[in-house]
């Protein structure tokens, strides 16, 4: 299993707007494009006192998943010009961490 991860950092002021562009627009047209081997995708947020730190977690099958995702160039980040415009710094490029243990907990 592969963990796809990218940071971005947006101003007070933006962060909202941000969080609705990834939510409502980026993460519904991901996963519209049904993936082969796409499994799942986290957005975390972190208020800090001079910005807003966003991840994005996308979890794949392999890595071949991944470039069915991005492409032969799959750690350029996906950042779509309406969340470009209110994320004034991010993460140029996405780690690709190899999950060595997953171990989902009984609810």
């Amino acid at each position: 299993m592969i963990c796809r991860v990218r940071r971005g950092w947006s101003t007070k002021e933006n962060a909202d707007a941000y969080e609705r562009i990834v939510r409502g627009q980026v993460v519904p047209g991901i996963e519209a494009r049904r993936i082969p081997g796409f499994l799942s995708i986290d957005l975390v947020r972190r208020d800090r006192a001079e910005d807003v730190e966003f991840m994005t977690l996308m979890w794949f099958d392999a890595l071949d998943s991944v470039r069915a995702f991005m492409g032969e160039d799959y750690e350029t980040a996906h950042v779509p010009a309406a969340a470009r415009a209110v994320l004034p710094d991010f993460d140029e490029q996405s780690a690709h961490y190899e999950v060595l243990d997953r171990r989902d907990q009984p609810r």
